[in-house]
């Protein structure tokens, strides 16, 4: 399987922290409030929102501001969203997998492709990648909740599946039906973890040079900052040197 990335721990080293604190923040609150919508607006009755309460205290979300999302979803001013997948190819033929949730599929679309576009890649079909990548649930850890061998350990006793460990933390790896159990399980013995999430997880990862980097970073930052997309996923990693000049 493939090796976690780094991408997230260059990203942080580049800045705007406020910008994509405030940006994740939208995107966690609609999320909380199409999965209280779809299904119970109590979290314990409703796993997708369980999930979603949990990334967003993962983030310091505010209480009130989940408390909120959630509400919304109960009134009817709380506007219709549909889900849908992008997939496509960033520069360097590396695969991409877009997440939205929007309200108008036409300007999604569109943003979408220009952003491909624009960063020197192509939007494909949708399948057109997502068959280099398993749709799994992850659990991650800080480094603190034990050594890999402890975590290893109790992941396997609570049911998943892999374990990845390095010196940034810990991630659990299970199937998509069981993440909930998984997740349980494993708080009984290594306490909270930092998020449990739904993943596309890449059955291996390209290294890409300096040059390649710059354009799928222009890409990746294009669609984050678009409001209607929810999650980027990808399969290149960097090496050591190239994360130095970027950082």
């Amino acid at each position: 399987m493939a090796g976690h990335s780094k991408w997230a721990n260059i990203q942080h080293r580049k800045g705007k922290q406020d910008a994509i604190r405030s940006k994740m923040f939208s995107k966690l609150a609609k999320e909380i409030t199409v999965a209280a919508k779809m299904g119970d607006p109590d979290p314990e009755k409703n796993p997708r929102l369980r999930l979603a309460v949990k990334a967003a205290k993962a983030v310091s979300m505010p209480k009130d501001v989940i408390d909120r999302a959630i509400k919304k979803s109960m009134g009817g001013d709380a506007a219709d969203y549909t889900e849908i997948r992008y997939e496509g190819y960033g520069a360097g033929g590396i695969a991409i997998i877009v997440e939205a949730m929007t309200d108008n599929l036409n300007r999604t679309a569109s943003n979408v492709r220009s952003y491909f576009t624009k960063a020197g890649g192509n939007l494909g079909q949708t399948g057109s990648v997502s068959h280099s990548f398993d749709r799994v649930g992850e659990i991650s850890y800080p480094v603190g909740a034990g050594d890999a061998d402890t975590v290893m350990m109790a992941a396997l006793e609570a049911g998943a599946d892999d374990v990845e460990s390095d010196d940034e933390g810990h991630w659990i790896y299970c199937a998509v039906e069981n993440l909930s159990d998984v997740s349980d399980a494993l708080e009984k013995t290594l306490g909270e973890s930092t998020e449990s999430k739904l993943v596309w997880r890449p059955q291996s990862r390209t290294e890409v040079d300096l040059d390649t980097a710059q354009k799928l970073m222009k890409l990746i930052d294009l669609l984050e900052e678009d409001d209607d997309v929810q999650t980027v996923t990808h399969n290149f990693d960097v090496p050591e040197d190239v994360a130095a000049q970027l950082a």
